[in-house]
C-alpha cells in the first residue's frame, strides 16, 4: 500500500472513530440530531424550562447570525427554536468551561434580540428570549442542577422585567428526575443506552444508519476547516506573505486561490 493510500485509510478510521465517541455534548451531532426535529426540541425545552405551554413550530440547526455592524462578529447558533407564541430559544452545548464564558452567553442574547423587532415595532413588542447554555461540566462548580441568571434591580432585589433569560444546565447532573435523564441521554455514545426516544432515533440515525456519512463530512469538514485556520496562524506567525499562504492553501486542500483568499480574510484578524 502506497503512502496516499494509507494516510487516506488512517484518516477514514480516525473519522470514524471521532464518530463513534460522539455524544449530544459535541456540537456537530447535536446540532444534526435537533436540525428540524421538533418533538426533541419540545422534550428539551419543556424538561429544562419546567414548562408544559411550549410548542415549537421550527428548529435550526448550525443557524448563523451575521453582525449588524461592517467587521463586527458572526455568530454560528448550535440550534435556535422558535416557539408558537414567538419566542426563541438558543441552545448550545459545550465540553469545555472556556466556550461557555458568560459575556458569550450575552453576546448570544444580544445577536438573537437585535433580530426580533420589525421597522416600527415598538420596543415593548420583543418577546422573550432564552439563551441555554448546556455544559458538560459544572460551569459554576455550586452542584447545582440549573443555574438561571435574569437582570434584577440591586437596590429593590426584584428582577427587570426585561424577558432576556440565560440559563445554564449543568451535564454532570445525574439526579433520578427528568433532567438527570436528560444529561444522562446527552452523555451516551450508544443510542440503545438512551432513556428518551426523541433522543435515541436522531443519535441512531446519525451514528448507526443514514444519516452516519453526513457525520463522516461534516466532521471531515470541520478537522478541513481547523487545518486552514492552523496554517493561515501558523504561516502569519511565521511571517509569510499572504500570496505565500494562499498558495499553499491552494495546493494542500484543494480549494482555489478565490476561495483560498477568502478563508485568509475571514481568518486573519482572529490569528494576529
Amino acid at each position: 500500500m502506497d503512502a496516499k493510500k494509507n494516510k487516506i485509510l488512517q484518516t477514514d478510521k480516525s473519522v470514524e472513530k471521532i464518530i463513534d465517541d460522539m455524544t449530544l455534548f459535541d456540537d456537530d451531532l447535536m446540532s444534526m440530531v435537533f436540525d428540524e426535529n421538533i418533538p426533541a426540541a419540545e422534550l428539551l425545552l419543556k424538561i429544562i424550562l419546567k414548562r408544559d405551554d411550549i410548542e415549537v413550530i421550527s428548529v435550526v440547526g448550525q443557524k448563523e447570525l451575521e453582525s449588524p455592524v461592517v467587521g463586527g462578529r458572526n455568530i454560528r447558533l448550535d440550534i435556535l427554536v422558535k416557539d408558537g407564541h414567538g419566542e426563541f430559544f438558543n441552545v448550545e452545548v459545550q465540553r469545555s468551561n472556556v466556550g461557555a464564558d458568560e459575556r458569550r452567553a450575552r453576546f448570544h442574547s444580544s445577536m438573537i434580540d437585535s433580530r426580533m423587532l420589525k421597522e416600527g415595532q415598538e420596543f415593548k413588542e420583543l418577546l422573550e428570549s432564552y439563551v441555554i447554555m448546556i455544559t458538560q461540566n459544572d460551569y459554576f462548580g455550586y452542584g447545582l442542577p440549573i443555574y438561571t441568571i435574569n437582570r434584577h434591580l440591586e437596590e429593590l432585589g426584584t428582577v427587570f422585567q426585561d424577558g432576556s433569560h440565560i440559563l445554564y444546565v449543568n451535564g454532570s447532573y445525574k439526579g433520578e428526575d427528568p433532567l438527570g435523564r436528560l444529561m444522562r441521554d446527552f452523555g451516551c455514545k450508544n443510542a440503545k443506552d438512551m432513556y428518551y426516544a426523541e433522543l435515541a432515533t436522531g443519535v441512531k440515525h446519525f451514528k448507526e444508519e443514514g444519516g452516519r456519512e453526513l457525520m463522516c463530512q461534516a466532521v471531515e469538514e470541520y478537522a478541513k476547516k481547523k487545518a486552514i485556520e492552523t496554517e493561515i496562524k501558523a504561516g502569519i506567525a511565521y511571517g509569510a506573505d499572504k500570496n505565500q499562504i494562499i498558495a499553499r492553501m491552494h495546493k494542500e486542500y484543494g480549494i482555489s486561490k478565490e476561495e483560498a483568499e477568502e478563508i485568509y480574510d475571514a481568518y486573519a484578524v482572529m490569528a494576529v
